[in-house]
């Protein structure tokens, strides 16, 4: 078994609406060989692997993937259920996965990842696995689970990171990731908001900066009569001895600069103590401070936007003598919790045997060997916090009413919108004014301990922080996802206008850039996951119209959570042949995924006058609005009838129904991208837009401002039949490119008088053969007079082969092989053409590169223009 390759899906795709990795291996001759054929290979992956036993498999019974295992079954359902067991042991809750052929013994294995790092990882250790126990190679899988909990480590998130992404994810808002961090984006668009642990886009740096600077923090918790405790930088020991013998033991040293709790020395009694600790300090840090030791419990108060939110009793770490076991060994027996991990992974963090945990134990007469007496409690370090290994009690309800002033002040003072406060006191439900003080406050405070304390209740302060964020802007911004085999780009540009009009910064994908209000940043076809998560992630905008291609959802899935609306132009032959889409069946399961992403109060727009989209009606969950020329089309008056919208054209109107509610919103003659109703194509894309319109909810005199302003030149809707006159020719350039573009183009030029009508063809070297000639057949059924030509990017065709396929096509049309040139350079081809051209003619050139065509025609324009200019003067 070989991996071939792997693909991420960060979002929805089509194999899942949740994240995934697809790997696709070949299994090396062994696609027909069940694994209950291999010798020993069932016994031994159950004994490797005893989560496989768990496993219900298909058939959805207890034990059902061990049941299929000796009823036979195949390496690739085996590799996907192992990768799947994998994840789940690491503590990854991954469940989904499926296995296909592609040819052969090539075959794909999808499966849902948590960390895409570790997900790939598992799965290069599980093809390992497989083979090892093909070929009865021994495969220490032990340590290369440990090697990838290493990579774990690197990605996986806090649990104040993943409690914050769940709160947001609850109240609709989309999130993503940013960089490789934990920093992350919530929302979309101009109400975006970013968040990084639990520092917000609203804390201000020098609010942090102060929180960083203990020595700082004092002085202005001091300056507002808030409770502190007395003490100050220190620069040596001797300084240290000195301050220490003023202030009176015992003493506390920390640094200045730290950050939880690490090197931190409390209740430090005398001298020789005192000096133990600053050397130990004194090795890592340059800065420390010296302060008054106040005695009480351990408390941490969270405040979100001015309020108390969670407040909370820290325990320190401990063990309980057995009578036989050392230290070392009770510490290991507790760091064994399920509860706890490395770091901030768990609830609860593992408990660190370092210089500070042996220097506190020393005090207590101990050392990691010595044996602890049975029921014995031995604190391991005074500081409570749980990255070193405490736990925490919820105390929430009983916190005194002046102490909850206190530390709403000391936010206030410090500056910032999310902190925690430490507090030293005896009793949090008693003013600690009265022994007590502030002993520091914390920017990016951890909120785990106020999620999942060891006991009391779990307190929602991710919540608060995501209210927080929220409470002065909408969620999110619409997003609008258009997709279909023709018409997509100009139904955007039109949607994306229409909202221009509206008083909305338009953010816009398309085959022809990335467009920020109504500027392109960006040239080329960005129809992709990554052009549109350059338009999600944009803080001018406040509407997302993003044109979304087939090509980007099988490479990447949707870069997007759920629209608001989307928009299924129709689903012709396109494409067919390439990444497993081999016939319309499959094209049509490809693009109703950008109609299932959608909101459940969004709608799905859908063209009842194309036969396939109607067959994925069904898959749609959210509101659906119809269109259709045809006012009487069944699957319209179906939708109307269910409480729906339709979108429909009566007399020549473009009309909409709802509830028995008919409103006129436009003349089919007024609607400029269709020539006065010549351009039946772009009546369709009319409706479509319309229909979006109306799912976002603009009311029907800006949508008809919109369409009745739109037009279909060079400055509106570049690429899509932009009509040129030069010297009573007419010249159209359009990027139809496959079978039903050349139709509808051909039909609207029909409707435009001309004498002879000329085309340029060609197509796009990825295109079937069949697919190809069939342009061609068309063309040579439809034009006077035929230049063929082929893109620059031949996508893996020869020179000259598609041209020779499209000549094929014109010929078996019956088309006067006198009547075609070859002319395989794009702009050349149009040149020849406007040569050649005689009075009347209407030229359709289908392009590539629109570019260096337009440059020509303006040439030629203003050729014409010197010449009538210079024959006037004459």
């Amino acid at each position: 078994m070989k991996i071939d390759e792997f693909r991420i899906f960060e979002g929805r795709n089509i194999y899942s609406h949740r994240k995934c990795i697809k790997m696709c291996v070949d299994l090396q001759g062994y696609r027909d060989i069940p694994t209950k054929d291999i010798e020993g290979f069932n016994e031994k992956v159950l004994e490797l692997i005893p989560e496989l036993n768990e496993h219900r498999c298909g058939i959805d019974e207890e034990n059902g993937f061990k049941k299929r295992l000796y009823e036979g079954t195949y390496l690739s359902h085996t590799c996907e259920h192992i990768i799947l067991a994998l994840q789940n042991r690491l503590g990854l809750n991954a469940a989904y996965g499926k296995s296909r052929e592609i040819d052969g013994d090539k075959y794909y294995i999808i499966y849902e990842y948590v960390y895409v790092s570790t997900g790939v990882e598992i799965g290069k250790i599980t093809v390992n696995l497989i083979n090892s126990l093909i070929n009865k190679e021994n495969y220490d899988l032990k340590d290369a689970i440990s090697k990838v909990r290493t990579i774990l480590r690197t990605e996986e998130l806090g649990p104040s990171t993943l409690s914050i992404i769940k709160e947001a994810k609850d109240r609709n808002i989309p999130v993503m990731k940013i960089g490789e961090g934990s920093m992350f984006q919530l929302g979309y668009g101009r109400y975006s908001k970013v968040i990084e642990a639990t520092i917000s886009d609203n804390t201000r740096s020098i609010g942090v900066d102060i929180a960083c600077d203990k020595l700082l923090t004092k002085e202005i918790l001091h300056n507002q009569c808030l409770p502190i405790a007395e003490g100050g930088k220190v620069r040596n020991a001797l300084e240290m001895l000195i301050k220490a013998e003023r202030i009176g033991y015992p003493i506390t040293l920390k640094p200045r600069f730290g950050n939880q709790g690490k090197g931190v020395f409390v209740n430090i009694k005398n001298e020789k103590e005192a000096l133990n600790a600053y050397e130990v300090l004194a090795k890592g840090f340059s800065d420390i401070i010296i302060e008054k030791n106040i005695f009480g419990r351990d408390y941490r108060v969270c405040v979100v936007d001015g309020k108390v939110v969670a407040a909370a009793e820290r325990i320190p770490p401990y063990i309980i003598g057995d009578g036989f076991s050392s230290i070392r060994e009770l510490v290991n027996d507790v760091n064994r919790d399920s509860m706890r991990g490395e770091g901030h992974e768990k609830p609860l963090t593992k408990i660190k045997l370092n210089d500070e945990l042996k220097t506190y134990i020393s005090k207590k007469g101990y050392n990691l060997e010595s044996i602890l007496p049975e029921g014995e409690k031995l604190i391991l370090r005074e500081n409570a916090n749980l990255s070193t290994g405490g736990k925490a009690i919820d105390c929430t309800d009983i916190i005194h009413e002046e102490n909850i002033q206190i530390c709403e002040r000391a936010a206030r003072a410090i500056g910032l919108d999310i902190c925690g406060i430490d507090v030293c006191c005896n009793d949090i439900s008693k003013p600690i004014t009265d022994g007590g003080a502030i002993i520091e406050v914390n920017a990016a405070p951890g909120i785990r301990m106020h999620h999942y304390p060891s006991e009391g209740k779990s307190r929602n302060v991710a919540g608060s922080i995501v209210d927080m964020m929220f409470k002065d802007s909408p969620k999110s911004i619409p997003v609008v996802a258009i997709t279909g085999t023709n018409g997509k780009t100009t139904t955007t540009r039109l949607i994306s206008y229409a909202l221009s009009k509206a008083g909305c910064n338009v953010g816009m994908t398309t085959t022809g850039g990335i467009y920020i209000n109504n500027k392109c940043i960006h040239k080329g076809d960005t129809t992709g996951y990554y052009s549109a998560r350059t338009i999600l992630a944009n803080k001018e905008i406040d509407a997302a119209v993003l044109e979304t291609a087939r090509g980007g959802i099988l490479k990447k899935g949707l870069a997007y959570d759920l629209a608001d609306v989307a928009v299924i132009t129709n689903i012709t032959e396109d494409h067919l042949g390439i990444d497993g889409i081999d016939t319309l069946e499959d094209l049509a399961y490809v693009k109703a995924l950008v109609g299932e992403a959608v909101k459940d109060e969004g709608y799905v727009v859908l063209n009842a006058d194309d036969p396939m989209s109607k067959t994925i009606v069904d898959r749609m969950k959210s509101n659906i609005i119809i269109f259709s020329k045809d006012k009487y089309n069944t699957t319209l008056r179906s939708n109307i009838s269910n409480g729906g919208y339709g979108v429909y054209i009566s007399n020549g109107v473009m009309c909409v129904e709802k509830s028995g509610e008919i409103v006129p919103i436009v003349k089919v003659e007024d609607i400029k991208i269709t020539l006065e109703g010549k351009l039946t194509y772009n009546i369709e894309n009319a409706m479509a837009a319309c229909a979006a319109l109306i799912g976002l909810k603009l009311d029907y005199p800006i949508i008809k401002e919109g369409l009745t302003t739109f037009y279909g030149d060079e400055e509106f809707n570049p690429g899509r039949f932009n009509m040129y006159n030069i010297d009573n020719v007419v010249v159209v350039l359009d990027y139809g490119h496959n079978i039903e573009g050349y139709k509808a183009v051909l039909s609207g030029a029909k409707n435009i008088k001309h004498n002879r009508l000329v085309g340029i063809i060609g197509v796009p070297g990825d295109r079937t053969n069949s697919s190809v000639e069939e342009v061609g057949k068309i063309a040579g059924e439809n034009f006077d007079y035929i230049y063929i030509k082929e893109d620059k990017d031949k996508r893996g065709r020869k020179n000259g082969e598609i041209a020779s396929i499209l000549e094929n096509g014109v010929l078996k049309a019956g088309f006067d092989r006198k009547s075609i040139d070859i002319v395989l350079n794009e702009r050349d081809a149009l040149e020849k053409a406007l040569d050649d051209a005689k009075a009347g003619d209407l030229i359709i050139m289908f392009f590539e590169d629109s570019k260096p065509l337009v440059e020509l025609v303006k040439e030629r324009i203003s050729l014409k223009t010197n010449k009538d200019q210079s024959a006037i003067m004459a």
